[in-house]
């Protein structure tokens, strides 16, 4: 993770929620006035933010002593005690909802990939994200997969070539889309076509693609269809894939199964802050 483009990412989300001053806060205490709080799972689940929680509250509040007691991407269960944070009790109040949003965001995520990764423990498959993340937060949500034991695809538009179906349309056709992105990226870039029929696999194995996605096909076509490709290309699932059905798809022989409901359609993993007296200086 870059913790240079981290802390610029929480400093505009404290802007966002502090605006001009949190006068809850600020109207019952003093700068002065110091505390403790801790994070607790309320749930079972793969903790994933530990540096979004030293970061932010120490960019709050310089003074502030933060201890996290679990690494990224150890299991936790409910009750478990995941971080300790003393200093300014403005601060502490101030950092706690942005920091709360995002890694119960991120452990979710964590959570949810490390569940797809074990379905395909046994097979060929490799599980990875997708490009449908939430703006502003990719950085973070692509750290989570990580975490949780998946794989990156492409981080943006700007550092890989994925031809997809509106792509080869306003191309005219796989062989030319293929044809003209070889020709604009030189030989350090890998091309990947999107295609959901047989005729368009074929097409694609003769343009020289590099990678392979079965688009929203069913695990009995990627089966059927799979054998018509070349070892040297790279094979990806994508489209319609749940917890569910996974096995199914990872049985394919397909190299990579790539899943947007892990940055789309996750549940977060509920996390808490609360104050325990004994904590308080």
């Amino acid at each position: 993770m870059n913790r240079i483009k981290l802390e610029s990412m929480l400093k505009d989300f404290f802007i966002e929620d502090i605006g001009d001053g949190d006068i809850s806060a600020e109207a019952i205490f003093t700068a002065d006035d110091r505390g403790s709080f801790y994070f607790l799972s309320k749930a079972d689940g793969v903790f994933c933010g530990s540096d979004v929680i030293k970061t932010g509250f120490r960019l709050i509040d310089p003074t502030s002593e933060v201890t996290v007691y679990r690494k990224d991407g150890d299991v936790v269960e409910k009750g478990e005690l995941i971080a300790e944070i003393k200093g300014a009790m403005r601060g502490l109040l101030q950092g706690e909802r942005v920091i709360l949003n995002l890694i119960q965001r991120m452990s979710g995520i964590a959570t949810v990939t490390a569940k797809a990764v074990e379905i395909v423990q046994g097979t060929r498959a490799n599980i990875c994200d997708t490009r449908k993340t939430t703006p502003g937060l990719r950085m973070l949500e692509k750290y989570a997969i990580r975490v949780g034991g998946g794989y990156n695809h492409r981080k943006g538009l700007f550092d890989a070539i994925m031809l997809k179906d509106n792509h080869i349309a306003f191309a005219g056709s796989i062989l030319s889309a293929v044809k003209r992105a070889k020709q604009f990226a030189g030989h350090t870039t890998k091309v990947e076509v999107e295609i959901e029929t047989k005729e368009q696999l074929l097409e694609a194995v003769e343009a020289g693609a590099d990678i392979i996605m079965f688009d929203n096909c069913t695990p009995e076509q990627i089966r059927d269809w799979i054998v018509y490709v070349p070892d040297h290309i790279i094979t990806e699932a994508s489209g319609g894939i749940t917890l569910s059905n996974l096995k199914a798809y990872a049985k394919t022989g397909v190299q990579w199964i790539s899943l947007g409901f892990l940055t789309h359609s996750y549940q977060v993993l509920d996390i808490s802050a609360k104050v325990q007296p004994n904590f308080i200086s």
